[in-house]
């Protein structure tokens, strides 16, 4: 019995405790972007601020600009006792099922849902210190579940809290980082046999198309060339695969065009072009900050003598020389398999899909998402399931 009683006494004291660590962070979740703008910027301009280029404001007022009816925008901020804000989550609400779903903005088209911590002493704070605060900004919100997405395990090698104890997302990122020599670079993320390759095939597409340039977009007219070329590119690789085209949505569309200008805009359009008739032969965009390029999207010429040439790792090569060159202390090409990601990337980004339950009925709809994740990171890890998934959208599309 005494036992007993002493145990109940130790849950009582840690129940005080978690209470107590709780009330050193409080939450408040602000009605739109508008009223987040001072904070979030005076956020990012902290030296030791630690978030990913998809935490940029301008990033994500773009993609806010761009939701659709019945999407809402929230901004969920955690400050410490002193009134300093310590974490800052972008949110998009959505009804789902009676339940209101809150998620990192970006969805799809970010790769990272790292929220933007002022520096790694607050990425450091408790796990679950952090997670209660949220729960109970979430409640006051009338949100039931809060949706992490992507959430990296560690970033710039600060571990990250909230993707502690959380199940693997189905894939992970591919990243470098770039050193201060751009041609140093360019050999670590390209072997000599890869680089030997790539000087005859730039030599033999010089002899079909002419000469050709390697351009970052930095006019209204190139960002537009290069996103017509990129959607027209896009759209006649997925009609080949015959399933539909996510960038065919005017939204999106705007969106990446929105994010795209600007003199320091949050995502950077390259091209590789042939010089003299201006056609886009390859392109790839990235979500940019000071220190890192991280590819979003990226497209190709299909007309077989460009394609023979693999303009596309042309492009690549050149963007690693280009981001080391310009500063960047990293380079990534986001989340999913590919063929080009392993052979050129070092690191491997793994990835947590957390889900926040902030009242019972998110319970229910944290355990049916925790299922389907494992489900699809099933499916990718087995070549025959993949096979069959890819069969069947096929037939759907």
């Amino acid at each position: 019995m005494a036992v007993l009683v002493e145990e109940a006494k130790r849950g009582a004291l840690g129940q005080t405790a978690r209470r107590a660590r709780a009330g050193a962070l409080s939450g408040d979740v602000l009605p739109d972007l508008a009223a987040a703008e001072a904070p979030w910027r005076a956020l990012e301009a902290l030296p030791g601020a630690l978030g990913t280029p998809y935490q940029r404001f301008d990033w994500a007022a773009a993609f806010a600009a761009a939701l659709a009816p019945g999407e809402t925008c929230r901004v969920l901020i955690l400050r410490d006792a002193a009134e300093r804000v310590r974490l800052l989550l972008p949110l998009v609400l959505r009804r789902r099922g009676g339940l209101t779903i809150a998620s990192v903005i970006g969805g799809a088209h970010a790769n990272y849902h790292l929220p933007l911590f002022s520096g790694r002493d607050a990425a450091a704070l408790p796990a679950e210190e952090l997670r209660l605060a949220l729960r109970a900004a979430g409640r006051r919100a009338g949100i039931d579940a809060i949706d992490l997405g992507n959430q990296p395990r560690t970033w710039d090698g600060a571990v990250n809290p909230l993707a502690l104890g959380a199940d693997p997302a189905p894939s992970d990122g591919y990243g470098m980082m770039l050193g201060p020599d751009p041609e140093a670079s360019v050999r670590r993320a390209f072997g000599g046999d890869a680089r030997k390759k790539l000087r005859s095939k730039e030599r033999r597409l010089v002899e079909t198309v002419g000469p050709l340039a390697y351009r970052c977009a930095g006019t209204a007219e190139e960002r537009a060339r290069f996103l017509a070329a990129f959607h027209a590119q896009k759209a006649a690789r997925f009609a080949a695969m015959g399933i539909g085209d996510p960038f065919a949505d005017g939204a999106v569309r705007a969106f990446l065009d929105r994010a795209a200008a600007g003199e320091n805009p949050a995502i950077e359009v390259h091209a590789l072009v042939a010089e003299t008739t201006g056609r886009v032969l390859a392109t790839f965009t990235g979500a940019v900050d000071a220190a890192r390029f991280s590819g979003m999207t990226t497209s190709f010429d299909a007309d077989p003598e460009v394609s023979r040439s693999s303009p596309g790792d042309l492009l690549l090569q050149h963007l690693v020389r280009d981001q080391t060159a310009r500063g960047r202390r990293s380079l990534d090409l986001g989340i999913g398999e590919a063929r080009y990601k392993a052979s050129v990337c070092d690191e491997t980004i793994e990835i947590a899909r957390p889900i926040l339950a902030v009242t019972l009925r998110g319970h229910a709809y944290r355990a049916a998402a925790t299922a389907l994740t494992r489900a699809k990171r099933r499916i990718k890890r087995d070549p025959r399931l993949a096979g069959l998934r890819d069969r069947l959208a096929k037939l759907k599309g």
